[in-house]
């Protein structure tokens, strides 16, 4: 048997009581990060044996954790939430299945449902898309296909990350509605709600893990018009940017011919 177990988002107490007998139960638990883990395994008393399982633990350890399954059972948990929403845990699923192994789901935490629920915004219909492409332009064209389909969209995003991306939201959408939920059931657990360009204003020196909750919109303009070129040259300018590679850059990021850059940044220093 594999058990899938949801383990706390961040506040110790947020765990199951069939979550804390499974975890005890069992003869052998798999963990994303053995350090996090036994934390919560000090705050409940559980002293059962822990191996790591992550995305680089290799072919080797998956057939030996697949061997294990065929005639004990095994726990798998992530660093924190559920096993296999944009964790580890897919290949050792996916053995299990293959091998005919039962696999059962022990419910808990989830950072995106956890932000869903309290961003304020439609809970009807959702798209979950992970963690966004780390490139302005591969984020932008994904954040206008979802953004699109008129749903509200739930993304993770690294902290570092944060305030570019809300840039690219403004670009896509500089209406819709947003919730920023910053280190969800952690001691200092906040949810900032407006448009995307006051919560990137809100967050200047932001630190800890973030979920992104986007409302749904009527229609979004995928469109790459002059003026949103001319609006990406200007801020290069003020960057201190040379011509030339504020050229290179914005036509790479927005996909468009460099041609056709260089002709907006003429017109804007004509203007």
């Amino acid at each position: 048997m594999l058990y899938l177990v949801g383990t706390p988002i961040g506040n110790l107490e947020d765990i199951t009581l069939r979550a804390l007998r499974v975890l005890r139960d069992v003869p052998l638990i798999a963990a994303e990060d053995t350090r996090k883990t036994r934390r919560l395994f000090q705050r409940h008393d559980i002293k059962t044996r822990l191996t790591s399982f992550h995305d680089h633990s290799g072919e080797a350890k998956l057939r030996q954790l697949t061997e294990h399954m065929k005639t004990q059972d095994l726990a798998l948990v992530s660093e924190a939430g559920m096993p296999n929403i944009s964790d580890p845990g897919h290949d050792l699923i996916a053995a299990a299945i293959e091998n005919s192994i039962p696999v059962v789901p022990i419910p808990g935490p989830t950072a995106v449902i956890s932000a869903l629920a309290v961003s304020g915004l439609p809970t009807s219909q959702f798209t979950f898309v992970g963690f966004l492409p780390r490139k302005a332009a591969e984020r932008r064209k994904m954040l206008a296909s979802v953004l699109a389909e008129g749903r509200t969209v739930v993304a993770y995003e690294a902290p570092h990350r944060l305030r570019a991306t809300l840039d690219d939201i403004a670009t896509v959408a500089p209406d819709v509605q947003v919730a920023v939920c910053r280190e969800l059931t952690k001691l200092h657990e906040e949810v900032f709600r407006g448009i995307a360009t006051e919560a990137r204003n809100h967050f200047t020196n932001l630190r800890g893990e973030c979920t992104l909750v986007i409302g749904p919109v009527a229609r979004i303009d995928t469109t790459v018009t002059d003026e949103l070129l001319a609006s990406a040259l200007a801020k290069l300018d003020a960057e201190g940017v040379s011509g030339k590679e504020a050229v290179s850059r914005v036509a790479r990021e927005h996909e468009v011919g460099r041609n056709r850059v260089y002709r907006v940044w003429v017109d804007s220093r004509r203007a």
